[in-house]
């Protein structure tokens, strides 16, 4: 069994809150947009870490990311990337990829809402953890957590960490 902790959008934000949940998972998988490499650095020192690139990441993010990852964590098929889409309506780089690696899970960020749901059509959940940084239009910073066991997905929960503009509980902040 794999305990996950997905979040999107962090913006160069990382915080206690983000700390307190990601050190309680296996491992963290993050859905781009994640800011500068010290998010990048903050989070792989707590736990493994997959991640990949979104459309404000500069060179060095993406030196350290890619634009999709395909793998296999505990029997389940993944696909991650940031920029998709929505079942019915998923952009056409990230359709022929679902087409290509057939995911049974297949997650992006962008968006900055938290949005879990089955696409029958192409035979996958869809998962976006919405936003945990501070900066965009989201009211609420969220993640998401569940585990992975015998090819089955389990346990899922959303977390809210607040209010996007709430920083009482912050421990530092990088830009």
């Amino acid at each position: 069994m794999r305990k996950i902790l997905l979040l999107s959008d962090t913006h160069s934000h990382f915080d206690d809150k983000i700390a307190f949940y990601a050190a309680q998972a296996d491992e963290i998988w993050h859905a781009g947009d994640v800011g500068t490499t010290k998010v990048l650095d903050a989070l792989s020192s707590l736990k493994p870490l997959r991640a990949v690139y979104g459309n404000i990441d500069g060179h060095q993010v993406r030196l350290r990311t890619e634009e999709f990852l395909s793998f296999t964590c505990e029997g389940v098929r993944v696909l991650i990337t940031h920029i998709a889409g929505y079942p019915g309506r998923y952009n056409p780089t990230a359709k022929k990829m679902i087409e290509k690696h057939q995911p049974k899970l297949f997650i992006c960020g962008h968006s900055h809402i938290l949005k879990v749901m089955h696409d029958k059509n192409l035979g996958h959940l869809h998962m976006n953890p919405g936003a945990v940084g501070i900066s965009g239009f989201h009211k609420f910073r969220t993640l998401l957590r569940f585990e992975i066991e015998e090819g089955e997905i389990k346990n899922l929960e959303a977390i809210e960490l607040g209010q996007r503009g709430t920083l009482a509980n912050t421990v530092h902040r990088t830009d």
